[in-house]
Order: structure tokens, then sequence, then C-alpha cells
């Protein structure tokens, strides 16, 4: 599986992003999608996951301001992100996952200045 990440950027606090991730190389529906992240100085964190049947959890510091989304028909994963806060500021990566294989996108960097 191959995952291209795009959408990160510079915003103010408060402000929102959406993060997409295009997979390529499997029958993208079959895949559980997450994004992760990464801050400097820190371990990669998750954040949020979809299954195939769209199924959706958060880690408790983004739920309900991250939302994870599919469109099946586009390859892609989604991450829009509201309310987002210096905290925020890292490299995200997407991941897919089927069975006991797990691949990784190459970081998008978001970057919340106060």
């Amino acid at each position: 599986v191959q995952l291209r990440a795009s959408g990160g950027g510079l915003v103010q606090a408060g402000g929102s992003l959406r993060l997409a991730c295009a997979a390529s190389g499997r029958t993208f529906s079959a895949l559980v999608m997450g994004w992760y992240r990464q801050a400097p100085g820190s371990q990669r964190e998750w954040l949020a996951s979809i299954t195939s049947t769209s199924i959706t959890s958060y880690t408790d510091s983004v739920k309900g301001r991250f939302t994870i989304s599919r469109d099946n028909a586009k390859n892609t994963v989604y991450l829009q992100m509201n309310s987002l806060k210096p905290e925020d500021t890292a490299v995200y990566y997407c991941s897919a996952r089927i069975g006991a294989l797990n691949f990784w996108g190459q970081g998008t960097q978001v970057t919340v200045s106060s």
C-alpha cells in the first residue's frame, strides 16, 4: 500500500485544517485507516482510526475536535481538525492496516501558532 498525505500547513489557534491521505495498491475499502502524529522529541501518537465499515475511534485529546472519515470511491481518508491548539503542532501520518500488515505515509507538517 502506498499512502500520500496532504493538507498540512500553518494555522492560527482556533482554526481548522483538513488532512487527506490517498491510498493505492490494495483494495482501499478493506483497509483500516488511521491517523497518528509525532511532535519533536515525542513518540508517535495514535489519534483516530476508521474501520472498513466506517466505525471510528479517537484518542481522548482530539475527541470532539477531530473527525476521521473515508471516501472509498476516492481511496482517501480524511482528518478534519477543528479548534486547533498549539499543542497539536506535529507531523501527521496516515496509516493503513490489513491483517498483521501496517503501512505508513510520508507525513505532513501541521503547525498551530498561538
